[in-house]
């Protein structure tokens, strides 16, 4: 299979384990949902998948190749886009620095969040937070990754811009991952979404968006 997987991954932070054996696998092309409360580690496993916090025990796969060891950097290079809940933009950069930085014609971005245009020349640290996601998932849709990982995508958007970010998410040809603590309402009954709910550390559940809708 196409995609990236965590294989039996255990992650550590100082004496506490934050993933406990986690096994999960994500398709490319296609949409994957990472469900959990603060503390279920669902961040973490972006992070573990990403290269940005080693594993204790277990792998990471990226289509049939283990890059377990492979450095962060190394990951991004080779077309993997991680997009922080926190700190994803450049602050002191204007919105249009920004957006030049992940390419010279940008103009998809504006098309895709119209409301960044009449910001191009503020400070991205100025931003609403709102504001600062769309400029982060902005980069990470000219990226054009291969494996694009998302934590809180639509975190302070209004519900017609947080939709729209999940119909852009959904249309990307390429492995999406996204951490989130509810399942966005539009993607309850979509197909094919794959979905893991995690609790303190351990999968508890994995399977189409859908079926877990029914449950």
């Amino acid at each position: 299979m196409t995609g990236i997987s965590l294989r039996d991954a255990r992650v550590r932070y100082g004496p506490l384990e934050a993933l406990h054996g986690v096994t999960l696998a994500a398709p490319s092309p296609g949409l994957t949902v990472l469900l959990g409360r603060n503390g279920s580690g669902r961040t973490t496993a972006l992070r573990a998948l990403a290269g940005t916090v080693p594993l204790s025990a277990g792998g990471v796969i990226w289509d049939g190749t283990d890059v377990t060891r492979l450095p962060a950097y190394e990951r991004a290079r080779r077309g993997l886009c991680l997009v922080p809940e926190r700190q994803a933009v450049f602050g002191s950069l204007t919105v249009h620095e920004n957006l030049e930085l992940a390419s010279q014609q940008y103009d998809f971005a504006l098309d895709a969040y119209p409301q960044l245009k009449p910001l191009l020349q503020h400070r991205a640290g100025t931003l609403s937070g709102g504001e600062q996601r769309m400029l982060a998932l902005s980069r990470a849709l000219l990226a054009r990754a291969r494996v694009v990982l998302v934590d809180e995508p639509a975190q302070g958007m209004s519900p017609p811009v947080a939709a729209r970010t999940y119909e852009l998410l959904a249309g990307l040809d390429a492995c999406v991952i996204v951490a989130e603590q509810r399942l966005p309402p539009g993607l309850r009954h979509r197909t094919p979404v794959l979905l893991y709910e995690l609790r303190r550390g351990t999968v508890v559940f994995g399977g189409e968006a859908d079926e877990q809708a029914r449950r």
